[in-house]
């Protein structure tokens, strides 16, 4: 990325340029990532490619003004950290589902960033309503954050558990990865009918005092603790909550899976 584009994807989430790649820094960043591009899985539904390639996953954010699934989101911000200064790393996790069984590999990307004031940090813009800041990777105790009180745990075999007020989220394998160890995991969760992403329809970001989902056609908002519900009515209104709310124009509305086979 050059200093346009950097300067481009700084706009696109209102961000300052950060004179150092800092704790700081990265902490602004995180809080103003979340807040602009949404966690969305529109594409698996209106049969558009997903392409991890750092100019295709920034081209998304930036240019179209789109959010994604985990693999799009972090992989954009890593390349946006990247070009910043930080030191990421590519990281893939299994997520515990409500079985207490983790899923398949590179089921999710996380990030591992190092930044000029020492340590490292977890870091993840792509995984719903989870850390608001970057969590220290090697701390063991409870870490308190606006989304919750995050521990991480050492696991067998030289992995790491992420929990979320006391419940495991994913298995965090430390070892560093390339962005096209993903595509089997990128692949799998938008074809395969056993996955999540093509048994539903989400798009959702945090606002300053909760957080705002769009799901087919029902919206949810939360604000100050307070969880309100409303059935959109027609296609129109549909498109113009995914303008409102998060700044995604579309010509049609996605359609809503199938979920017969539920």
């Amino acid at each position: 990325m050059d200093h346009s584009r950097v300067d481009a994807y700084l706009h696109r989430i209102g961000a300052e340029r950060p004179a150092a790649p800092t704790a700081g820094a990265l902490r602004a960043l995180h809080h103003a990532h979340l807040r602009s591009v949404p966690f969305e899985n529109l594409s698996v539904h209106l049969d558009e490619d997903v392409v991890l390639a750092p100019a295709a996953l920034v081209a998304k954010v930036v240019d179209r003004r789109r959010g994604g699934f985990c693999y799009e989101l972090n992989g954009a911000f890593a390349a946006l950290l990247g070009a910043l200064g930080f030191e990421v790393a590519l990281l893939q996790a299994r997520v515990i589902g409500e079985d207490g069984r983790p899923g398949i590999p590179f089921d999710h990307m996380a990030l591992r960033v190092r930044t000029a004031d020492g340590g490292d940090r977890l870091a993840d813009v792509g995984f719903g309503a989870f850390i608001a800041e970057p969590l220290l990777f090697d701390e063991r105790g409870e870490q308190r954050d606006p989304g919750g009180v995050f521990r991480i745990e050492d696991a067998p075999y030289g992995d790491l558990l992420v929990l979320q007020d006391g419940a495991a989220q994913y298995l965090l394998d430390p070892r560093p990865r390339e962005l096209r160890d993903f595509e089997g995991g990128s692949w799998y969760h938008r074809s395969s009918p056993a996955s999540h992403f093509t048994r539903s329809l989400v798009c959702s970001r945090p606002t300053g005092d909760g957080r705002i989902t769009l799901s087919g056609r029902t919206l949810t908002t939360t604000a100050a603790g307070r969880r309100t519900q409303r059935t959109l009515d027609s296609d129109a209104a549909v498109l113009a909550a995914y303008e409102q709310h998060f700044g995604i124009v579309l010509a049609t509305p996605p359609p809503e899976p199938d979920r017969t086979a539920d």
